[in-house]
């Protein structure tokens, strides 16, 4: 295999498979991308910045929108490009998904008529690769037989709604406030919403290490946008914790041009549908989804195409449903189970990003910068989300009344704490002060220690299964623990570890 990282090499390798080598199925496949393979020359006439104009001869036929160019600086330097527009005298205006750096007008580029592809397969576990398919981990090429698109047609898929309650898989993450206020249900969309600062990435790994560990799934990280140093803090976590060997990880971040850091999202779509295939279960985390508008945004600026009113770009609503409708179960077997970071801007939850991305999610956690300045972490705030897998035909009748009655006593807390700023706890009214004081201990029983955040507090991070959590919230709820301090319940696991009775020598 070529040792250079780009998408040439990897359609080289496809068009030299044997297909007597392979099985009939796989016959077809190849032959198919044979066919599609056809390459057709092109001249560079402008490049401005990420866009790059090409022209191709007097009678070929245009590549579709979305197809992969491939050119080359007058280093020798690889550039891959994507068809964005056709436009009159057989000109295509791309989008470079690579810096542009060196590239001469008038040099030569082609296209195989198809869009970008990246490798598939097992060899993928463990590599980071960026939205190309190339690898960022300074490894080899990864090796595989076959590629696949990352942009692809929509697939229709049947919605059995009177069964999706009943066939319902709950699996548990370990953390107490979302195991009991946002169940996770295997197959559905999961979003984590908060500004800047509030600890959405945080959360997103404490859940990745959690439920990789217990269910011993396959997992997709893409990061969308995000910081380089925390896609190196992740890679090295997961090794350190031995999650690497289950983990495809696809990075298009900050330093990375606009194109790049929007296909990078399709690209872990393709890497999570792929193991979907092979009728497995695959968890898919999303840290930044905004980011990825963000680069659409950019995009659109940069083909000088009209903004909507709120200054987005017009094809935002399609943009955000050609992702999340591909998140989704398989009717022959197999979930794709998303958790999506997603960054708020100034805390603004009516921002229209924030709202066409909400609309596709089953669960939506807000995390509050109020709770997060007075060290409630995680902090989610309950009375801001909701979750519509928290039924009774989901989570069982008690799960779903203790978590009721544990909204009723947080937004009965809420308006207390107005009025004890004003006149304090001691003139509450008995009743009230029994609301207030189990409100407290609630507040302070849903922050939890993370594994993944134990170099910064130097606590041990706690596991907590949900039948723990019930029963705990239900023992505050009820009186149980009235006669605690509200300060023993902060920062850990379960009841019975804290409070156990000590052993008489």
């Amino acid at each position: 295999m070529s040792q250079e990282p780009t998408n040439i090499s990897g359609d080289e390798k496809i068009n030299s498979v044997e297909p007597a080598a392979k099985p009939a199925e796989d016959k077809v496949v190849v032959k198919a991308r044979v066919e599609q393979g056809r390459r057709t020359e092109a001249k560079i006439v402008a490049a401005t910045g990420p866009v790059v104009d090409i022209k191709f001869a007097a009678g070929e036929n245009l590549p579709p929108i979305d197809s992969a160019v491939h050119a080359e600086s007058f280093t020798g330097r690889k550039i891959l490009l994507q068809v964005a527009e056709h436009l009159p005298g057989g000109v295509c205006r791309c989008i470079s998904l690579h810096e542009t750096m060196n590239l001469q007008r008038n040099s030569n580029c082609h296209t195989f008529h198809r869009k970008i592809q990246v490798p598939v397969g097992e060899n993928n576990y463990g590599r980071i690769m960026n939205a190309m398919g190339e690898p960022i981990d300074e490894k080899p090429p990864i090796e595989s037989d076959f590629m696949t698109d990352i942009r692809k047609p929509k697939v229709a898929y049947k919605v059995d709604l009177n069964g999706a309650a009943k066939g319902a898989e709950v699996m548990e993450t370990g953390i107490k406030m979302i195991d009991l206020f946002f169940p996770l249900v295997k197959g559905s969309k999961m979003g984590i919403l908060g500004g800047a600062g509030c600890g959405k990435t945080v959360v997103i790994l404490e859940l990745m290490s959690n439920i990789v560990k217990k269910h011993s799934g396959a997992c997709v990280f893409a990061g969308i946008g995000e910081r380089i140093r925390e896609g190196n803090d992740l890679f090295f976590e997961l090794k350190d914790s031995g999650l690497l060997p289950k983990v495809m990880m696809a990075f298009g971040q900050m330093d990375q041009p606009p194109g790049a850091r929007r296909e990078v999202i399709f690209t872990g779509v393709a890497l999570a549908e792929y193991i979907q295939s092979q009728n497995k279960d695959v968890l898919f985390f999303g840290d930044n989804v905004f980011r990825f508008v963000q680069g659409g945004l950019e995009v659109s600026t940069l083909l000088g195409r009209v903004p909507s009113e709120t200054g987005y770009q017009p094809t935002l609503a399609s943009e955000v449903a050609e992702v999340q409708e591909r998140i989704r179960s398989s009717d022959s077997g197999g979930s794709i189970t998303a958790f999506q970071a997603v960054y708020v801007p100034a805390d603004d939850y009516t921002d229209p990003a924030v709202v066409a991305i909400y609309a596709y999610l089953d669960g939506v956690m807000a995390l509050s910068r109020d709770m997060i300045q007075k060290g409630l972490y995680p902090g989610i705030d309950v009375l801001l989300s909701s979750c519509v897998n928290l039924d009774v035909s989901v989570v069982g009748r008690r799960h779903f009344q203790v978590a009721q009655n544990a909204k009723g006593i947080m937004s009965k807390l809420k308006q207390l704490k107005k009025i004890v700023a004003v006149i304090g706890a001691d003139e509450l009214s008995a009743a009230d002060r029994i609301v207030y004081d189990r409100g407290l201990k609630l507040q302070n029983y849903f922050t939890q220690p993370f594994s993944v955040a134990e170099v910064f507090t130097g606590a041990k991070g706690q596991y907590v299964t949900t039948h723990d959590v019930v029963k705990d919230v239900e023992g505050i709820l009820a009186g149980d623990y009235d006669e605690k301090n509200p300060r023993d319940f902060y920062m850990i696991g379960n009841l019975d570890e804290k409070f156990k009775p000590t052993a008489v020598p």
